[in-house]
């Protein structure tokens, strides 16, 4: 495989578990959900899915790593620091997005 194909390659996998990733923190329906469709109605089956997509976020961009990919440039700079921290805490939670991005969310909720 070329370089610039496994480049593209972990690029996409990164952004698709971010992505994965932010629609738990915003309490969305994801593919984990599909999988276990009886938990939906327990409390803590929203913490617990956080933290599956999580650990795959953290497990895309160690790969990344070890491939030579640049994966910080699809993150926001605090976003960054929390995935090198490795800890998933309240702080990343309710800080994942920056003010402007928070605020707009909201608006377009309320459309």
């Amino acid at each position: 495989m070329e370089e610039k194909k496994i480049q593209e390659y972990f690029e996409e996998r990164v952004k698709e578990a971010k992505t994965q990733f932010e629609r738990t923190v915003d309490c969305k329906h994801t593919e984990f959900d599909d999988l276990y469709p009886y938990m939906t109605e327990q409390p803590q089956f929203f913490w617990y899915k956080r933290y599956v997509a999580w650990q795959e976020l953290l497990t895309v961009v160690k790969v990344a790593e070890d491939m030579q990919v640049d994966w910080k440039n699809l993150f926001l700079d605090k976003q960054s620091s929390f995935v090198e921290g490795r800890v998933l805490d309240a702080k990343v939670l309710d800080d994942w997005y920056e003010e402007s991005e928070k605020h707009e969310k909201e608006s377009s909720k309320n459309e």
